[in-house]
């Protein structure tokens, strides 16, 4: 890498995401920084992760609820509703692809969120706030698409790094809930990892006792960054 020290700049405070009672604010990697896919691979296993072209980690003033988790891909051991929703779903296809912006993916984009997150903020998305949030100039960045026949039923977008797969967002059709394609989702991306011969799933930030955060300890063994090392969850 051309420099050897990368400036981390903070947010203002803004309105919690995950508590509406809380604000927060993040550290930032500069992003005129030189490099910006080496850093990314870098920080990661530091509990930094990707929206759009910026590399952020929570930073609150009065709150450390958000750790960073991982999956180690070798020793995942799939529980008994895993193992169903993998066969309940064995007749979808998948397809890997460079993340890209289409007409089928916007309109997909644009169900899941008006359905998720109705009056949020995230509802009513235009065609760059897809581009912004999940598409990057240098990330590598895959689309991993869940389909029935043709039909798009769901993205896994997922970002290939040296140490493994970070998840960055999943979106899929709310209609097909039975098959509970969240969780197929990171099932696929933990098949692709082991595929590539890669050793961890990144998988986000999980906050204790958050009820949109609990299905993430359900892929175990699961570890969390606190403290400043990777280790298990509280039990």
């Amino acid at each position: 890498m051309a420099q050897s020290t990368v400036r981390v700049l903070q947010t203002v405070e803004h309105r919690c995401g995950y508590y509406p009672d809380r604000s927060a604010r993040n550290l930032v990697i500069d992003p005129s920084a030189d490099h910006q896919e080496v850093i990314y691979d870098a920080v990661t296993a530091s509990g930094f992760r990707r929206a759009g072209d910026l590399i952020f980690r929570p930073h609150c003033r009065n709150c450390n609820a958000c750790h960073a988790t991982r999956i180690p891909v070798d020793r995942f051991e799939p529980n008994r509703a895993q193992r169903r929703c993998w066969r309940r779903n064995s007749d979808l296809k998948t397809r890997v692809s460079e993340a890209h912006l289409s007409d089928e993916n916007f309109r997909l984009y644009e169900r899941y969120l008006n359905h998720r997150h109705p009056g949020g903020g995230m509802d009513n998305p235009r065609r760059e706030d897809f581009e912004n949030f999940l598409l990057s100039r240098w990330a590598n960045t895959l689309f991993i698409e869940l389909r029935w026949d043709e039909r798009l039923l769901g993205i896994a977008v997922t970002d290939r790094l040296a140490s493994g797969l970070s998840a960055v967002y999943c979106f899929y059709d709310h209609t097909w809930r039975d098959r509970s394609l969240g969780t197929f989702a990171i099932l696929t991306q933990l098949a692709y990892a082991r595929e590539l011969g890669l050793p961890y799933l990144y998988l986000g930030y999980w906050l204790p006792g958050h009820p949109k955060m609990a299905y993430k300890t359900r892929f175990r063994p699961i570890e969390i960054f606190s403290r400043g090392r990777w280790q298990p969850p509280p039990s």
